[in-house]
């Protein structure tokens, strides 16, 4: 009787073991710290970046939301490049020292001048989502979704008392198979929501200096914050 009890026992544990590596991630990936280590563990890896954004901006005082495209380099740590190609001539560059914030669209005579790690008109910076969230957000699971095809984990981080943040709450989708954020959902401070969508990623690219140059516009007026 306990010879036979045994092996029942022990069968049990082979189908459970069978069943977990047939399976590998598939419960642990329902884990939001799970989830966030294998985003931060990819990020780590991360020297810099380049690719192709779809901009989705929801204004909740306006009826249809805006719908912005362009192509965005990033070199870690603060050396970032958003070119816009709808609506053309948009630029926002970070070249390491300085913030330069052209919107040739609403103010065509105006270039905005800040210190490079002042991220406030920044809308791609993944920076913020990965750079130790664990001490700054309450972060929980949000379902699953396919971002371009490629499934992902959704996150929800709602940033802790006390934490200076760009915005009241966001969700970020990390990639299954590569643990990168292919998209994000950013509700800002002004009740406007963000969503990027990034559309095309390079991972560690050759970058230049070239990449993060910007040149006033002729007759434009720098300001300064």
């Amino acid at each position: 009787m306990k010879t036979a009890r045994n092996m029942r026992i022990i069968r049990r544990a082979i189908v459970a073991v069978a069943v977990s590596a047939a399976v590998p991630g598939a419960a642990r990936a329902q884990t939001p710290s799970v989830i966030v280590d294998q985003a931060v563990a990819a990020w780590s890896k991360v020297s810099s970046l380049s690719g192709t954004f779809e901009q989705t901006l929801t204004n909740p005082l306006l009826r249809a939301p805006n719908v912005a495209r362009g192509e965005f380099s990033q070199e870690r740590p603060t050396k970032l490049a958003i070119r816009f190609t709808e609506p053309a001539g948009d630029l926002i560059v970070a070249d390491g020292t300085f913030l330069w914030v052209y919107l040739r669209q609403t103010a065509p005579n105006q270039v905005i001048k800040r210190p490079a790690t002042d991220r406030a008109d920044v809308p791609i910076d993944l920076s913020q989502f990965l750079d130790s969230p664990a001490t700054k957000y309450d972060i929980v699971a949000n379902g699953t979704e396919n971002v371009g095809g490629r499934p992902a984990h959704g996150l929800s981080l709602a940033p802790k008392a006390g934490t200076r943040s760009l915005f009241s709450h966001a969700l970020v989708w990390v990639d299954d198979a590569d643990g990168l954020i292919r998209q994000f959902e950013v509700v800002e401070s002004n009740g406007n929501t963000r969503r990027i969508r990034l559309t095309k990623l390079n991972v560690n690219p050759p970058l230049t200096v070239a990449d993060f140059t910007f040149t006033v516009p002729k007759g434009a007026k720098v300001i300064t914050p």
